[in-house]
């Protein structure tokens, strides 16, 4: 038998009290209330209710090594990405190398792969695949369901996943963003009952009302907690937290679910109730078998040194120390690469973009959001070809197919990268993970192609003669090196990218999400700029 002691935070009773904690089988068998006083506090262990564990780069294992130390036990992660380059594959690699750590991680089956049928992705999860994966899985839940225009119009390759989750009795997430309405309601009597794309307190409150609970939402690039954090104290039992997409430096930097929970601690919430969405509500809504300290419960705790500065001593799972004193306790893994990459290079010719008329459009980022804007400017021509205008702020812009070899390059323009000389290019590019560059010329846009290539999968920037890369050999999303290595040379590029005229918070993700066809209001994708309001392609030039 175990015994901890402190001041255990009962959630329930909403008490806090001195206590000494049994555990027996990797389960709380008593807790006792004494009068001993005690200095640090006993907290169920916090859960992230929607992250993608590929945005930080990291393969599970190592995620696991950065969520332990930051007091999270469990997570309910969604491998939509790696769906999207390696099908049912990449989600059983992600099951299966989860299984290697202490990190208790559920999987939603991704219901979006494709995520659009307007480009090219790596592999397809129909409905006799989801059915497949959720037998397989003890808790039942269907990732979120992008495609909001194949509900609200009963596609009938959304209904039959949406009906095969309803046969498992499967929680079903879903991303519907800016929607309202009776178009909301239709998507949410669907059967979805989450989203976490809320950008205001009118959006999020039409969507409670109607029953749907809010996952706010505190990623790298997409922070809403600032804006809806009123919610945890006026519909407590209807949000929970959640990352959605963090990347390694700021998970060492910052933290993951307990950064958030600092963040409301500074804005005077309530702490019960800060707790009650990082704890209760995604373990009662999703059926976790997580403990929130009651007798029988597994033991999945944190210790804390006090309710104000919440910071993380000790991580128990099941009864076991997984972290104490700036360490983790559990061994690497032995997972060997998977990949999905045919892209041939490209040359300096590929990119070239003559012009139609003297008017292009022209995608305008949002620093820290996931929409974009658009305007209509007059584009700079040199030699019959349309290039960067590096004085407007208006790039050229790449996806690239990595799937099929001698693929035609997709090419928009962009304002609001900032960059003045250098190039960037990624295999992280939501949803489907093709190649996606920017940059100041075209000659350092087909090099930092071409390095991506090479690799088969990473980040670089390129600055002249000046290669900055980090190899993902994981389906081009994620590595096995160890999380500081990871975060220290991405915080190296996203600096060196910034010295060269950035201003983005997040640039790797930001630009990312710029082939995210999902999200309003004009993306680009490896077969051609796209509007997102109308779900259709659109022309370059006006």
């Amino acid at each position: 038998m175990k015994k901890i002691t402190g001041k255990l935070v009962d959630l329930f009773s909403r008490k806090i009290f001195n206590a000494e904690l049994f555990i027996e089988n990797g389960r709380i068998s008593n807790i006792k209330k004494v009068n001993t006083e005690f200095e640090n506090f006993i907290v169920p262990g916090l859960v992230d209710s929607h992250v993608h564990i590929e945005s930080s780069m990291l393969i599970p294992y190592q995620f696991a090594k950065l969520a332990v130390q930051n007091g999270t036990v469990a997570i309910v992660a969604d491998p939509h990405e790696i769906a999207n380059v390696l099908g049912k594959k990449g989600v059983e690699f992600m099951i299966n190398n989860s299984k290697e750590t202490p990190l208790k991680t559920f999987f939603g089956i991704p219901s979006c792969v494709p995520a659009t049928l307007f480009e090219t992705s790596g592999a397809v999860l129909d409905h006799n695949d989801i059915d497949e994966l959720l037998t397989k899985q003890e808790v039942k839940i269907l990732g979120e369901m992008m495609n909001f225009p194949g509900v609200i119009n009963e596609d009938e390759t959304v209904i039959k996943k949406l009906n095969v989750a309803k046969k498992h009795n499967a929680q079903i997430d879903g991303h519907i963003p800016g929607i309202s309405g009776d178009n909301l309601k239709k998507y949410i009597d669907s059967g979805i009952s989450t989203d976490h794309e809320c950008f205001t307190i009118e959006e999020a409150s039409e969507k409670i009302k109607l029953g749907m609970k809010i996952l706010i939402r505190e990623g790298s690039a997409a922070k809403n907690f600032d804006e809806l954090y009123p919610l945890i104290s006026k519909h407590n039992k209807m949000v929970m937290l959640c990352t959605d997409d963090s990347h390694p430096d700021d998970l060492i930097n910052y933290g993951h679910i307990n950064k958030i929970i600092k963040k409301g601690i500074k804005y005077g919430l309530d702490i019960f109730d800060l707790l009650s969405a990082a704890c209760i509500n995604p373990v009662e809504h999703y059926n976790l078998p997580v403990g929130l300290l009651r007798v029988n419960d597994p033991a999945d705790f944190i210790i804390v040194d006090d309710l104000n500065n919440f910071n993380i001593l000790e991580t128990y799972i099941d009864g076991e120390i997984v972290y104490s004193n700036n360490r983790v306790f559990f061994n690497n893994s032995s997972s060997k690469p998977v990949n999905n990459f045919n892209a041939n290079k490209i040359s300096v010719e590929d990119l070239k973009v003559k012009p139609k008329s003297n008017k292009i459009k022209v995608i305008e980022i949002i620093d820290k959001e996931l929409i974009t804007n658009s305007f209509i400017i007059k584009p700079k021509v040199v030699s019959n070809n349309i290039i960067s205008d590096i004085e407007k702020d208006i790039l050229k812009i790449v996806v690239y197919n990595r799937y099929q070899k001698n693929s035609k390059p997709s090419i928009g323009f962009i304002h609001g990268i900032g960059l003045k000389s250098g190039a960037i290019a990624t295999t992280v590019a939501h949803d489907s993970h093709n190649i996606i560059a920017t940059g100041c010329s075209d000659e350092e846009i087909a090099a930092a192609i071409n390095e991506i290539v090479e690799k088969q999968g990473g980040l670089t920037f390129v600055h002249g003669k000046d290669y900055y890369t980090l190899e993902l050999e994981y389906a081009g999303l994620m590595t096995n090196k160890d999380p500081m290595i990871v975060a220290d040379l991405y915080e190296k590029m996203n600096k060196v990218i910034k010295q060269n005229g950035s201003k983005l918070t997040a640039p790797y993700m930001t630009i990312s999400f710029m082939a995210l066809l999902v999200i309003p209001h004009l993306k680009i994708g490896d077969k051609g700029l796209f509007d997102v309001d109308r779900f259709e392609f659109t022309q370059l030039f006006v």
